[in-house]
C-alpha cells in the first residue's frame, strides 16, 4: 500500500507514552526515501501525550508547536522541560513546527516563542513529573510526598538507593492524562495540569548557556534546509510574474518551450507557471516561455513623491488604539489647548521607506496534493497556518493539511515563503504531481511582501522649565495588513490573488511603545490604501518587529530633539518621563556600561574628516525592555556613518540562556543597523526595482560595528519575556541621534545612506 493511502491519527502512530515510532515523512533525507501523502490528525491541546513523551530508553521528546528562526528557542524549551522532569539536558530533543506532531501554537511570532510557548511544555512536564511521583509510589511502595525527582529517576528521601527510573515507570507508554486548555489556538494557547511549575529558584539547567544543536551542521554544510526537500516523483516549478503590477497574459504560446525537454505549462486563470522533471529545464522554461501581456493597470507615484503621495493621500482608518476606528477629535482638542500653554513648540517630520524581506534566498517550498490530502514542506514560519491556507485554496478539510517546517534562507515576518508554499500547492494539484517551487533572486526581492512606507508627524510643547506640557504623534502610511501576517488566507497570497481571490486587506499600523509619563500625551495612526489592490509588488505586510523601526525612529529621535530644545542630556531628560521602574533601571545600566558623561546632545564646533557622536535610544515591546547607545564615525568626505559601538541593556525577565540571548541580540543589532543605513526599497510606476544586492544593498561586514557590548538586565523573579524583536527598534533612532551628536545634523528620512548623510553635510541640514 502506498503511504498516501494510508489516513492515521498521531495516537495510532505513537507506542505508549508519545514516542514517536512510526514516520510517514519526515524533512531531508527521509523526504528522499518515503512518499507522501499520510493523513496525520492533530494532536489534542487537552492532551498531556500532545506535549511531551519518554521512550523506552528514557529519552524525552517536546512537541513544540513553534518554530526557531536561529535564535536557539528549541535549546530553551529543552532547558525547560529537562529542569521541570529533572532529566539532562542532553535527554531532552524537540519537535517544532509538523502539524501532526505538535499543537498550533502559533509559529515564529511576536517574539513569543519562550513568553508564551514555554508555558504549556512547562506546565505539562511539570504535570509529568507529578504523575511520575505517583507511579514512583506505587512502584516503591512509599508515600509520593517522601520521594523526589532526580536524573530522570523518582528515588526515596530516605534511601536515596531506593529508585526507579523514568523508562520503567513510563517507558514507551502513554500517560493518558487530561490537561486544563483555554479553547486557544495559536500564540494564546494554554495548558496546564494539577501541578504547579518550580521555583525559578530550583532552576539548574534554565539559566545556562547550552549551544544550539545545528550548528555543526550549518558550519558543515551538512544541515537540511528546505531547498533540499526532495520527493519521489517530484515536478520543479517556476512562477511566470508579470512584468509590472496589474498586468496579465493575455496569449501564452506553450509550444515556445517544446524543445525543452518534459516541459509543460501550467495556466488557472491569470496564474501562470512551468514544470519539468530537471530544476534548470524549468528555470529555461521560465525565461523562454512566450507571453503577451496586458498594459499595467498600476499607476505607483514617482519614486521621489512617496511621501507626499502618503502626506495627500486620503485616509481609510484612523484610530488611537488596535485595528478598531476611533473618533480622536476630542483628543486633538485637549492636546491643542495644552499646547496653547507652551512657552515652545518643537514640531519634526519623520519618513520611513518600503522595505524588502531580503532573505538570504528566495523561498522554496515542495508541496503532494493527493486527492483530497496534501503533505506541504515549508519554511514558513507559521507551518500550522500555511496548512490552514493550503486546504481553503485546495477546497479540502484543514485537517487533512499536514506541513512540516524546514528551515528556510529566512523569516522574520511574512516574506515570500508563504507564498511559495501556495504556489506549490496550486501546481501540486494542476499537474497531479508532487512539486517543488524555488524562486529566482529578482522574484525574492522584487515580489515578497513589503514592510509598509510612513510619515510621522510629531509636536510637542515645552515650559519656561523645558518641561514637556503636551505631545502628539501622529503616524500616517501604508497598512500593515494588506499582507496578513500568516498565510491561512489565500487572498494574502499571490497565488490567491491571481487565482481568483478577492483582496482582504486588514487596515491596521500602531504608536510608540514606551512607559513615557508625559502630561497630555496623544498618540494615533492613520493608514491608507495600497498603491495597487491586487497581485503587487508593494504589497505591504510585517518585516521583523512589525512597525517597530519605524514608530520609534521617529519617536526616539523626537525625544532626542526635545532633550536639545530642553537644553537637558538626553538620558537624564527620558529617566524625568520613566519614574521608577524597570525602564529607567535598563536606560542606566546602559549609560553605566557605556561611561556616559552628562551633556546635552549636538556638535560643538567640531570639525575634521571624521566626526564621532552618541545617541541613546529606549524602547519597550509588550514586556521587554531595551535601551541602546550607539557611538558612531561620520566620514565628512563620503558621508559614510560607520556605528562603531553599540551598548545594548536588555530586561527580557529571566535569562533562561545567556548565550543565545546574547546572540539574539547581537543579530537584531545587524539586522537593524543595515535597515538603518542602506535598505529601501526602489520602483518605478509600475513595478520593483529593487530586485538584487546591487539594486538593494545589505549590511556588509566592512560596515558592521566594531563592538556590540551587551548588558543582560537579569529578573528571576519574572517569567521570560521576548527577545527576537525588541531591540530592532531601538537601533535606527540610535544611529540617528549620535549623527546629531556628531554633525548637528538631523537625519529624519531612512534610510542614513552615504549620498543623504553626504548631501546634508554639504548643505549644513
Amino acid at each position: 500500500m502506498a503511504a498516501y493511502d494510508v489516513s492515521l491519527d498521531r495516537r495510532s502512530v505513537l507506542k505508549g507514552a508519545g514516542a514517536l515510532v512510526v514516520s510517514i515523512v519526515l524533512p531531508g533525507p527521509a523526504a528522499r526515501a518515503a512518499p507522501a501523502t499520510a493523513i496525520l490528525r492533530p494532536p489534542s491541546p487537552s492532551q498531556l501525550d500532545s506535549y511531551l513523551s519518554i521512550a523506552e530508553d528514557g529519552r524525552v521528546t517536546a512537541f513544540f508547536g513553534k518554530m526557531d528562526m536561529g535564535q536557539g528557542v528549541d535549546i530553551s524549551i529543552a532547558q525547560i522541560v529537562a529542569d521541570e522532569l529533572d532529566v539532562d539536558f542532553e535527554q531532552v530533543s524537540v519537535v517544532m513546527g509538523d502539524t501532526a506532531r505538535t499543537v498550533n501554537q502559533g509559529g515564529g511570532s511576536g517574539s513569543t516563542g519562550i513568553e508564551r510557548g514555554g508555558v504549556p511544555l512547562r506546565n505539562a512536564a511539570a504535570e509529568a513529573r507529578r504523575l511520575l511521583l505517583d507511579l514512583g509510589s506505587e512502584a516503591l511502595g512509599v508515600p509520593s510526598d517522601r520521594l523526589a525527582t532526580l536524573d530522570g529517576a523518582v528515588f526515596d528521601r530516605n534511601d536515596a538507593s531506593r529508585r526507579v527510573d523514568y523508562r520503567e515507570l513510563i517507558g514507551g507508554r502513554h500517560f493518558d492524562v487530561k490537561l486544563e486548555w483555554n479553547g486557544s489556538y495559536g500564540n494564546g494557547l494554554i495548558a496546564s495540569g494539577m501541578a504547579e511549575p518550580k521555583s525559578p529558584a530550583d532552576y539548574k539547567i534554565v539559566g545556562r548557556p547550552f549551544p544550539r544543536r545545528d550548528l555543526p551542521d550549518i558550519v558543515m554544510g551538512t544541515h537540511e534546509y528546505v531547498v533540499d526537500v526532495k520527493v519521489p516523483g517530484m515536478l520543479h516549478a517556476r512562477v511566470i510574474r508579470p512584468p509590472a503590477a496589474g498586468s496579465v497574459p493575455v496569449s501564452v504560446d506553450e509550444s515556445s518551450v517544446d524543445h525543452i525537454p518534459t516541459a509543460r505549462v501550467v495556466r488557472e486563470g491569470d496564474y501562470l507557471a512551468v514544470v519539468a522533471e530537471r530544476e534548470w529545464d524549468a528555470v529555461r522554461a521560465s525565461q523562454q516561455l512566450a507571453v503577451e501581456w496586458s498594459e499595467s493597470a498600476a499607476a505607483f507615484p514617482d519614486m521621489d513623491e512617496l511621501y507626499d503621495h502618503i502626506r495627500e493621500a486620503p485616509v481609510v482608518r484612523e484610530s488611537a488604539g488596535g485595528g478598531r476606528a476611533s473618533d480622536i477629535a476630542p483628543d486633538i482638542e485637549a492636546f491643542n489647548a495644552a499646547l496653547g500653554t507652551a512657552d515652545r513648540v518643537v514640531e519634526a517630520e519623520y519618513e520611513f521607506p518600503f522595505q524588502s524581506h531580503a532573505s538570504m534566498g528566495p523561498a522554496c517550498a515542495v508541496c503532494d496534493v493527493r486527492e483530497d490530502s496534501a503533505t506541504l514542506w515549508s519554511g514558513s514560519q507559521k507551518p500550522h497556518y500555511a496548512a490552514q491556507g493550503v486546504a481553503r485554496l485546495l477546497g479540502i478539510p484543514e485537517d487533512n493539511v499536514r506541513a512540516i517546517w524546514v528551515t528556510g534562507p529566512g523569516s522574520y515576518g511574512r516574506n515570500d515563503a508563504g507564498d511559495a508554499a501556495m504556489d506549490a500547492a496550486l501546481i501540486s494539484r494542476a499537474t497531479g504531481r508532487p512539486v517543488r517551487v524555488q524562486g529566482m533572486r529578482h522574484e525574492g526581492s522584487g515580489w515578497d511582501p513589503k514592510a509598509p512606507a510612513s510619515v510621522h508627524q510629531v509636536r510637542a510643547g515645552l515650559d519656561a522649565r523645558g518641561n514637556v506640557v503636551a505631545y502628539s504623534f501622529r503616524s500616517k502610511g501604508f497598512s500593515a495588513g494588506d499582507v496578513e501576517s500568516n498565510e491561512s488566507n489565500p487572498s494574502h497570497t499571490y497565488a490567491g490573488l491571481v487565482s481568483g481571490w478577492p483582496l482582504a486587506a486588514v487596515h491596521r499600523f500602531a504608536n510608540p511603545a514606551d512607559r513615557y509619563e508625559l502630561p497630555q500625551k496623544l498618540r494615533y495612526w492613520q493608514t491608507i490604501a495600497p498603491l495597487y489592490s491586487g497581485a503587487s509588488p508593494l504589497r505591504t505586510a510585517h518585516l521583523r518587529d512589525p512597525l517597530g523601526p519605524q514608530m520609534h525612529f521617529a519617536s526616539e529621535s523626537f525625544m532626542d530633539e526635545l532633550s536639545v530644545a530642553a537644553g537637558a542630556d538626553p538620558i537624564e531628560f527620558r529617566l524625568r518621563y520613566l519614574g521608577d521602574t524597570r525602564d529607567a533601571d535598563v536606560l542606566r545600566a546602559a549609560a553605566e556600561r557605556y561611561d556616559w558623561q552628562s551633556r546635552p546632545s549636538g556638535a560643538t564646533g567640531r570639525s575634521g574628516d571624521v566626526l564621532t557622536g552618541r545617541g541613546v535610544a529606549y524602547t519597550r515591546r509588550n514586556n521587554s525592555v531595551v535601551a541602546v547607545i550607539a557611538e558612531v564615525d561620520v566620514f565628512t568626505a563620503t558621508g559614510r556613518i560607520w556605528p562603531r559601538r553599540f551598548v545594548v541593556a536588555s530586561d527580557q525577565g529571566i535569562v533562561m540562556n545567556p548565550l543565545w540571548l546574547r546572540r539574539t541580540l547581537e543579530g537584531n543589532v545587524i539586522h537593524a543597523t543595515s535597515r538603518a543605513l542602506f535598505e529601501e526599497v526602489r520602483f518605478s510606476n509600475d513595478n520593483v526595482t529593487s530586485v538584487d544586492w546591487l539594486s538593494y544593498p545589505i549590511l556588509e561586514m566592512a560596515d558592521a560595528p566594531e563592538e556590540i557590548d551587551i548588558v543582560l538586565v537579569d529578573r528571576p523573579e519574572l517569567p521570560p519575556y521576548g527577545a527576537g524583536e525588541p531591540s530592532t527598534r531601538t537601533i535606527t533612532p540610535a544611529i540617528a541621534n549620535a549623527v546629531f551628536d556628531a554633525t548637528g545634523i538631523r537625519l529624519r528620512r531612512a534610510p542614513f545612506t552615504r549620498e543623504r548623510m553626504r548631501d546634508a553635510l554639504r548643505s549644513g541640514t
